[in-house]
């Protein structure tokens, strides 16, 4: 038992410490965003700080530009660094089933959001979650591989009942990153969404003039 706990771990520390993440330096950005969804189209400006705080600007619309802060605090939480031990050092690991495309389950008890993990190779393929009422599924279909780690660009996130099972909305992302100076940043973000009565909306969210906070004070 101990050995597969040990395995399991060290399966998932050395994919948690795969994923891309933006380091002590990062120095933020600026960049202008349009944002469309069906026949309406925003646009606004943005700045992400090095502090990885958020601020939308310039959209009329109050919601759409809180819409728009929610999405982006989203992108930046998870391009935010963070130690291991200290998020997961109290959690205990152990080995699941392996599926057909060779992605082995990782089953954690101690995590306050009963989180359980698919782990592919040195990638997170997929997350397992309940939050209350609400429990969801995020799996990953593809990344891009950096230099640094790899980036999520396709994937999906189910969200269901938690005691029920009832299907509560489906959302399925595609993402585009390029570099800008020793960073990588998102350029553009598609969100295929299905509600809970079956409606299905498009957002899509189009980054541009990106600039890295030291190349414009500097």
């Amino acid at each position: 038992m101990t050995v597969t706990t040990d395995n399991a771990r060290d399966l998932f520390r050395k994919a948690y410490e795969n994923r891309y993440t933006w380091d002590a330096n990062f120095p933020g950005y600026i960049a202008d965003i349009t944002l469309k969804q069906g026949n309406e189209v925003y646009t606004g400006k943005l700045r992400v700080n090095a502090d990885y705080s958020v601020e939308v600007s310039e959209i009329e619309d109050e919601k759409v530009t809180e819409s728009v802060y929610n999405q982006l605090r989203d992108i930046v939480t998870h391009r935010k660094r963070s130690n291991f031990e200290q998020s997961h050092g109290k959690n205990t690991f152990n080995l699941g089933n392996e599926d057909p495309t060779g992605a082995v389950e990782i089953l954690v008890t101690g995590d306050a959001m009963g989180s359980n993990y698919k782990i592919r190779g040195t990638e997170i393929c997929q997350v397992s979650r309940v939050m209350g009422p609400v429990a969801f599924v995020i799996n990953t279909e593809e990344s891009l591989e950096t230099d640094e780690g790899y980036i999520s660009t396709k994937y999906n996130a189910i969200f269901r009942n938690s005691k029920t099972n009832e299907l509560k909305g489906k959302r399925d992302f595609t993402e585009s990153y390029e570099q800008f100076g020793n960073y990588y940043l998102p350029t553009h973000q598609v969100i295929d969404a299905i509600d809970a009565g079956g409606e299905k909306f498009v957002t899509e969210f189009i980054f541009s003039n990106i600039q890295l906070l030291e190349t414009v004070t500097a």
